[in-house]
């Protein structure tokens, strides 16, 4: 079953101990999946096939270029940029051979907008990030499946930190499908109780953080406070600033 072969990289996830597991895995399944379209697979037909056709957006683009593979990076968006140029031409052509709005080409409405829609189609999707969203689809089944059949697992989760707001959110979208409704309410509660626990110690230590700006709270501890805008950010919208959760990127 793919629960089992998903159970490792969730497990490491939890034991990373950071604060959203979740979060940790994702940037582990990104990292991987950036290493992966540069190495050996930059040559494989079938990859160059999927880049040309899909293209990548614009954070994996950056990542893409800070691997320093310059070579592997021109490789893949020489063919891609290839495939863009020719359905751009076929797309310019249309416009030019195009009647006036009431015989449009496009169909009902302005050209305009229907070019517009056009580009957009154009640079709506992103391999890597088709991939990761695969890998994270499963992991998330598996972390629901360990978290209903393992008693070890249900002890980590209780004292981790939870998952931040948008992994939470995705977490039970995708227990209809992985837990009973009562299982599911259980997991909501508990999930929902760590997250505004963790969100209301993030208050307290950004309020003590502002307070610390003034001069009658000078000489007063820091505590937990210097990270807290770093915590809260990432709790909110997922880990995108501070420290790496994926332990081999620190």
């Amino acid at each position: 079953m793919q629960y089992h072969l998903d159970t490792i990289p969730v497990w490491e996830a939890m034991e990373w101990k950071g604060e959203c597991p979740l979060c940790s895995l994702e940037r582990k399944t990104e990292v991987e999946e950036i290493e992966r379209t540069l190495g050996a697979s930059v040559m494989e037909p079938d990859v160059r096939i999927r880049f040309n056709e899909r293209g990548v957006c614009g954070r994996p683009q950056q990542m893409l270029f800070a691997q320093q593979n310059k070579l592997g990076h021109s490789l893949l968006m020489d063919s891609h940029v290839k495939a863009q140029l020719a359905a751009l031409q076929a797309l310019q052509k249309k416009v030019e051979g195009a009647q006036p709005a009431r015989h449009s080409l496009f169909g009902k409405g302005s050209t305009t907008t229907a070019v517009a829609d056009e580009l957009k189609a154009l640079q709506s999707h992103c391999v890597v990030c088709e991939a990761i969203d695969t890998h994270m689809r499963r992991y998330r089944d598996t972390f629901l499946h360990l978290w209903k059949t393992n008693s070890d697992f249900r002890s980590a989760w209780k004292q981790s930190s939870g998952v931040c707001l948008p992994h939470l959110q995705a977490l039970l979208e995708t227990g209809s499908g992985v837990l009973s409704p009562d299982q599911q309410n259980e997991f909501a509660a508990q999930a929902l109780a760590f997250l505004t626990e963790r969100l209301s110690n993030d208050e307290k230590d950004l309020d003590w953080f502002i307070r610390k700006f003034d001069y009658r709270f000078l000489a007063e501890p820091w505590g937990e406070s210097k990270t807290a805008v770093e915590r809260t950010v990432n709790r909110l919208r997922g880990w995108c600033v501070g420290n790496e959760p994926y332990p081999q990127k620190r």
